[in-house]
């Protein structure tokens, strides 16, 4: 089983009209990714790959069932897309799209609160990779070819960085469960903490790779949710320990601002949580190997 998608989720691509849009939908429908439709307002009643386009979410969803959305939507009206999307009832949404202001963020999680008790969508991003389950599907940009199916989930707020760990972890015959990319934003729909109570969840999952950086409290909070309530065995890696203090580094919210929030600082919570830290990038899939092995050992 993968966590957030199913050989049966049902994938509509908002803006899959576009140039990247359309790009990134071609390479989720050649890996058996199933996309049932696209969202572009002007242009229903189209095809694009040889699925129907629809003006808005909810014809999609009324039309195709679809139950999940990735997003190729810019900035400006990223958040109304977020939250059409949520009205419609999806349940699962990956925005990709850099750049959404933070007070724009702070109005879909107030509006995905309203969802919360009857049909809450999770949100993956924004700012980030997507979702990948090997064999299963994809919901992102992350090349698929460097996966191979495992037991290993994957969650971190750098695409780039889970995209080596995947790779390194390949080399070593380390298969991914499901590989969560949840964005380098200040603000994001899913953190470490949500994805990992998923993996915790996932009887085929064994052991997961969380991928940090500086800025945010996340990987903190992460660290006392898997103290106090995970019994699979957790690596990590913190990126930025060169960072200076008060420089912002790559993503929005790879900023240090407070305690903790340093490379260092958040290695020794990792740490004292009782979780493997790799001491460089290049050691990510030697570090869940280690893991693993231990798992097996014990």
């Amino acid at each position: 089983m993968a966590i957030l998608i199913t050989p049966e989720t049902k994938i509509i691509v908002q803006g899959i009209s576009g140039r990247i849009g359309q790009f990134h939908a071609q390479e989720m429908i050649e890996t058996g990714t199933n996309v049932v439709g696209g969202v572009t307002p002007g242009r229903g009643g189209t095809t694009v790959l040889g699925k129907p386009v629809f003006n808005t979410v909810r014809e999609a969803v009324e039309a195709t069932g679809a139950d999940a959305s990735l997003m190729f939507v810019p900035p400006p009206v990223a958040a109304d897309a977020m939250m059409e999307a949520a009205d419609a009832g999806i349940r699962v949404a990956v925005s990709v799209a850099d750049g959404i202001p933070a007070q724009d963020m702070m109005k879909v999680k107030r509006f995905l609160r309203r969802y919360k008790q009857t049909r809450k969508m999770r949100l993956i991003g924004p700012n980030c990779a997507g979702v990948i389950s090997p064999g299963v599907g994809f919901m992102g940009i992350m090349p698929p070819h460097i996966y191979m199916p495992g037991r290993v989930g994957i969650v971190g707020r750098s695409g780039t960085l889970g995209y080596e760990a995947a790779s390194q972890m390949k080399e070593l015959g380390i298969g991914v469960s499901t590989s969560v990319g949840i964005g380098g934003d200040p603000i994001n729909g899913s953190s470490f903490r949500d994805i990992l109570e998923l993996f915790e969840n996932d009887p085929d999952t064994d052991a997961v790779m969380m991928i940090g950086e500086i800025g945010g409290p996340q990987e903190a909070e992460a660290a006392e949710y898997i103290r106090d309530h995970m019994t699979k065995p957790v690596a990590a890696y913190i990126a930025g320990l060169s960072a200076p203090k008060g420089r912002k580094m790559g993503h929005a919210g790879a900023i240090i601002s407070a305690f903790g929030e340093s490379a260092q600082e958040k290695v020794v919570i990792l740490q004292e949580a009782g979780i493997k830290v790799a001491p460089n990038p290049s050691s990510m899939g030697v570090t869940v190997a280690e893991i693993l092995g231990k798992k097996a050992a014990a």
